[in-house]
């Protein structure tokens, strides 16, 4: 029981230094980009790792084909895939910076790798 009590005073001292780790990891995710692809690329969309969509692109083809809902299901999966990619790259970065503070990974809060 002690024990957890000197890790969690250790931890409150290194407060300054995890907010100032937690600054250089948003800006780290603003830099991680994933794509996701559907229809054998005929829909692209890229994402950061603060899972905001950066870009997209959509094949001269498809938009001749004239079916909605074909184009609008790429471009649903293209954007999910995209977005699950950026979401696993940002928990990568999120468990090291935990991991660089002795912290275990996951500790169960979202972006957090398990």
């Amino acid at each position: 029981m002690f024990k957890e009590f000197g890790q969690l005073a250790g931890l409150l001292q290194q407060l300054p230094k995890i907010k100032a780790e937690m600054e250089r990891l948003q800006e780290r995710l603003g830099q991680v980009v994933a794509e996701g692809d559907a229809g054998g690329g005929l829909v692209k969309v890229r994402a950061n790792g603060k899972l905001e969509v950066l870009s997209y692109s959509i094949s001269e083809d498809l938009l001749w084909q004239k079916d909605r809902e074909f184009v609008e299901d790429l471009i649903r999966a293209a954007t999910n895939q995209a977005l699950d990619k950026a979401r696993r790259q940002a928990a990568e970065e999120t468990g090291k910076m935990a991991a660089g503070f002795g912290l275990p990974a996951g500790l169960g809060l979202p972006g957090f790798a398990s």
